[in-house]
């Protein structure tokens, strides 16, 4: 029973117009906060980043050569 193997072929999906409208609409709205989200990784990442990497870069722009 375990070796049974059941290949299943989807030629076509009938979904009505403003239903598919309507889940595009939620995906975006969904978008929004997911999208915040990350940008505040970002934002971490790269201020822990600058933090480690940029320790040595704190004269550049002063005029001064390290």
């Amino acid at each position: 029973m375990a070796d049974d193997k059941r290949e299943v072929v989807v030629t076509d999906i009938k979904i009505p117009f403003v239903s598919m409208v309507i889940l595009m609409v939620k995906w975006a709205v969904a978008a929004i906060p997911a999208l915040f989200i990350l940008f505040i990784i970002g934002g971490l990442l790269t201020m822990v980043l600058g933090l480690i990497f940029g320790a040595g870069w704190h004269h550049w722009g002063t005029g001064r050569l390290m």
